[in-house]
């Protein structure tokens, strides 16, 4: 899969150098108005410490225990989608990706490369990788648009359904649908999966045109290969890819409404069917890139969404930010603490596409 460079402009460099710093300056101001504007209508840092010291230690201990859970579930998807990867493995790469997403603009492109530099200095190949990638990133979204459909069923059960919840949900199903069915379009067969790639080729080499960029070439082979690896890991670890997808998701989901909870937002102010919706619906938001993890634009929707929801705006306030303290805040440390380890350890490194082979990684890859 490659792209034909063609000559750029005279005095091209000094017309694209602004717009590369447009992205990050719009992140930067709305990351700022959150934490400095809104923010401050909710609650104090001085608050939230207060809220803090007010549980006890079990429930401090509670929290703390299913934040470093959520840190470790990601891994077991990560295994079950690169066999042969050791969850010592899986532990460095998650975590230094994750790191590295949460405090670099652009981090996600970033991060995909330190992924497939760990992995390669383990010994995977970078097809190995790419099919873990692919499909852990495919499960990830269908639990993205999956569970808001979640949790507007559950607020069937417990209030009267609105027009604007029943409009959601649709459209919920049918982007879900959507997805599933292109999927299985790329699945069902070689043919099928080298006509995505001609076509995906097509779009791309128009978007590059754009740009005074040439055309890309080799994506119908590279669907096809990619369709034959895939099949067979689907076809043997799918429920297992669905099970630890779902264990991901959810575990984040648990620290949340842990930390409202442990604050005082009570089932009878935001119950759990209406947090999940909160949340589900947050996480629908990082699926664009506006900031660095999500950073101030998680913080905006889950406070509105469960103020909103009959949460007292100076607990929920307090229950958000705690919550992203642990999931968005302490990965990072940890996360710088994986990479050193990875540059300094040797006893893990292995030859080019050396790592142990299974019945699931065919001689090609």
């Amino acid at each position: 899969m490659t792209a034909v460079q063609t000559p750029a402009p005279a005095g091209s460099r000094r017309r694209t150098g602004w717009p590369r710093l447009l992205g990050p300056a719009l992140s930067v101001a709305l990351v700022a108005a959150v934490f400095v504007w809104f923010l401050p209508q909710f609650t104090s840092l001085s608050d939230v410490w207060t809220s803090v010291r007010t549980m006890s230690w079990v429930e401090v201990a509670v929290l703390l225990a299913a934040a470093l859970w959520n840190l470790a579930t990601y891994q077991f998807l990560m295994m079950t989608t690169t066999p042969g990867l050791t969850f010592g493995q899986a532990t460095v790469a998650t975590e230094t990706s994750t790191a590295v997403s949460n405090t670099v603009v652009g981090g996600a492109a970033i991060s995909l490369g330190l992924t497939y530099a760990m992995n390669s200095s383990w010994g995977f190949s970078r097809s190995r990788t790419s099919v873990s990638l692919l499909v852990s990133g495919l499960w990830n979204n269908f639990a993205k648009l999956g569970l808001p459909v979640l949790a507007l069923v559950l607020l069937a059960f417990s209030a009267p359904p609105t027009t604007g919840r029943l409009v959601a949900g649709l459209l919920g199903v049918l982007v879900l649908a959507a997805a599933v069915l292109a999927l299985g379009m790329l699945l069902r067969s070689e043919a099928a999966a080298a006509r995505i790639g001609i076509r995906a080729a097509r779009a791309a080499t128009a978007l590059r045109r754009m740009f005074g960029r040439g055309p890309v070439t080799g994506w119908d082979a590279a669907t096809t290969k990619f369709r034959a690896r895939t099949v067979l890991l689907l076809r043997a670890r799918w429920h297992w890819i669905t099970l630890t997808t779902l264990v991901s998701h959810l575990s984040l989901f648990l620290v949340l409404l842990l930390a409202l909870r442990f604050v005082g937002v009570g089932a009878d102010a935001v119950s759990l069917p209406e947090a999940l919706a909160v949340f589900a619906f947050a996480r629908l938001l990082t699926a664009v890139p506006f900031t660095p993890g999500g950073l101030g634009v998680i913080e905006l929707a889950l406070i509105t969404g469960l103020a909103t929801a009959g949460g007292a705006r100076p607990l929920v306030a307090a229950a958000v930010l705690i919550f992203r303290a642990l999931t968005f805040v302490l990965p990072i440390p940890i996360g710088l603490g994986t990479y050193v380890f990875w540059r300094r350890n040797r006893s893990w490194r292995r030859e080019p596409n050396a790592a142990p082979r299974t019945a699931l990684v065919p001689e090609s890859a």
